[in-house]
């Protein structure tokens, strides 16, 4: 008995050492960051802004955890809290960061960026004659945003072409229909989905009623390019409506309360009529959470090209400042286990995109097209 109380004694005094050890060399570091800081105002060739530098160095802590979590000061937080006011416009385009480089998750169906030419997994190097690299996430997405008909020119690195690109874009106010439909070949119920909003869901039921009084329907496309995601609810509710049960998805973190799993409830109101998804990279969060399922429970064939691979949960909390920051709090897993971050969800069948001329439901949307013929066939 003698020996366990030493022994524990011994471990808790390990513990007491390392974590006041711990604490002594975080200390020590923002010692070192102090003295670095009076060294820059004191030394550094151009004069500059104690303030900036701090908030610069808040936002590269973050950015070094993830492409997603960011520090916005509080005139950034106030604006993303007031951009739908319609005081200012926007370009339709969902941007993450990648190696200090903003990148572009996914234009957005029937706004300017989209109808300019920008691309998912276009990089953006310039916005008009400001250079982007060194920029934050938040940085960059303010010098997008400006007075509603005004222009922007940016500059992007796309894979596989040598020069950079240039686009003149027009802002526009940003409504989004998150939900278009219609039936193809007279037997295809086809349902593009742009975003995941409030309503999708009750918008897809209705167009499925709607198509289930067709008595020559064969099967269902729905169509998920270039959705960036939205909300966790929404993807939860649209692939419930194709399972007859099952988990969808599930929640993991350091935090218990975010630990959860969502399973679907029994009836799939298409009948089991074959289902076709279509995803390529511009397809993100809540886009993969609904093609992972689907592709898991083996209810749909996916075609198209790799998802964009964002498998994590971001969380706003404000700051005293009135600022806030955004940071990853848990991280999406599939029914078979499988994270998406930084994987994605690969396609049963890889049809990428045939050129430049593609586009979505179109005679050029070859991904479309084939996945008419095996429905047809």
């Amino acid at each position: 008995m003698i020996k366990k109380i030493l022994f524990f004694s011994f471990i808790s005094v390990f513990i007491f050492q390392k974590t006041f050890s711990n604490k002594n060399d975080i200390y020590k570091k923002i010692d070192i960051f102090g003295e670095v800081l009076e060294k820059i105002n004191k030394e550094y060739v151009d004069e500059v802004n104690p303030s900036e530098n701090m908030d610069a160095a808040i936002n590269g802590l973050l950015q070094s955890l993830d492409p997603y979590s960011a520090y916005m000061t509080p005139e950034s937080f106030e604006g993303m809290k007031t951009e739908t006011s319609g005081e200012f416009g926007g370009l339709g385009i969902e941007v993450g960061m990648e190696a200090g480089v903003v990148k572009v998750i996914s234009p957005i169906d029937n706004t300017p960026a989209s109808r300019a030419g920008l691309k998912a997994g276009d990089y953006i190097v310039k916005i008009n004659d400001v250079q982007v690299q060194g920029k934050s996430l938040m940085e960059a997405v303010e010098l997008m945003r400006g007075p509603v008909g005004s222009s922007i020119e940016i500059t992007v690195r796309r894979r596989g072409v040598k020069k950079a690109l240039i686009f003149e874009i027009t802002r526009e106010i940003i409504e989004i229909q998150s939900v278009k439909s219609e039936i193809i070949d007279n037997n295809i119920g086809y349902i593009r989905l742009t975003s995941f909003n409030e309503n999708s869901s009750e918008q897809i039921r209705e167009r499925i009623i709607k198509m289930k009084e067709n008595k020559n329907l064969k099967g269902y496309i729905l169509d998920l390019r270039n959705n960036p995601g939205g909300l966790l609810s929404q993807a939860i509710k649209i692939s419930d409506f194709f399972l007859e049960n099952g988990e969808i998805v599930s929640t993991r973190s350091r935090q218990i309360k975010e630990n959860r799993k969502w399973f679907a409830k029994k009836g799939d109101i298409t009948n089991g009529k074959t289902l076709v998804v279509l995803i390529n990279y511009g397809s993100a969060s809540a886009s993969e959470i609904v093609a992972g399922a689907l592709k898991d429970h083996k209810r749909a064939i996916i075609i198209g090209e790799n998802s964009y691979g964002k498998g994590s949960v971001q969380s706003i909390i404000p700051l005293k400042n009135k600022g806030a920051i955004r940071l990853t709090i848990a991280k999406y897993y599939l029914p078979s286990g499988k994270s998406i971050s930084e994987v994605g969800v690969t396609p049963d069948i890889e049809i990428a995109e045939s050129s430049e001329d593609f586009k979505f439901n179109s005679d050029t949307d070859n991904q479309l097209n084939f996945a008419l013929k095996l429905l047809n066939g």
